[in-house]
């Protein structure tokens, strides 16, 4: 008999969350749940949305579990807010784990956690609570990911790595082994970075600049 579960948010985020919940775990999604302030279509997805304030009454704790599928807005905070808000009214919030990630941490992952497709989690990692791994990334052995952060695509995180609460990191993002990066850290993407980062920290890669030689004037392609 399949779980049912209720998904915040009523965007792109959420309607990912829906597919992969749908096609790759054993929840039966039921509803979706936004702010009263911000529904303004009672369906997605082909499900109802009902207001936050009103979604106990309607799918009670105690039968459904919810997932918070929100991006990493102002820097994870709203999503750190809205899982927080619904722990508070008694909510499991479970993690989705894809199928196609190589996990390896003995299960070392906390509530709420979003981790895609080809993600290798090495052995001894820790994942807290609220954590985003987009697509394709490398945890290292004996790192730790703290609390409400977001890793996009195609990073990787050398074995040893200490990355605090509230970051964020861009795609190809580099790590050098048995660094410490501080909370609410921003790091940008094709960064790498060799030392610790400080709390709060913003870390910008270099962009490629475009060749004086136009396109046209390459022999070779």
């Amino acid at each position: 008999m399949s779980k049912k579960l209720v998904i915040f948010g009523s965007a792109n985020i959420a309607e990912l969350a829906y597919y992969y919940f749908r096609t790759d775990s054993a929840y039966e999604v039921v509803a979706f749940t936004v702010d009263a302030a911000f529904l303004t279509e009672h369906e997605f997805c082909g499900l109802p949305v009902v207001p936050f304030e009103e979604v106990a009454q309607h799918y009670p704790p105690a039968s459904y579990d919810m997932f918070v599928a929100l991006s990493y807005s102002k820097l994870n905070a709203i999503r750190k807010e809205k899982y927080l808000a619904a722990k508070s009214l008694g909510y499991t919030l479970t993690s989705y784990i894809s199928s196609h990630a190589t996990v390896l941490n003995d299960g070392r992952i906390g509530e709420n956690c979003f981790i895609l497709e080809d993600n290798t989690i090495q052995p001894f990692v820790t994942i807290g609570n609220n954590v985003t791994l987009w697509s394709g990334n490398h945890i290292g052995h004996h790192s730790t990911i703290h609390d409400h952060t977001f890793i996009a695509s195609h990073v990787v995180v050398s074995g040893g790595v200490v990355i605090g609460e509230q970051c964020f990191f861009g795609v190809n993002v580099t790590l050098r082994d048995h660094i410490t990066i501080g909370d609410m850290c921003v790091v940008g993407a094709g960064t790498m970075l060799l030392a610790d980062a400080e709390r709060e920290g913003v870390y910008i890669g270099t962009a490629t600049e475009r060749s004086p030689l136009p396109s046209t004037r390459l022999r070779r392609i």
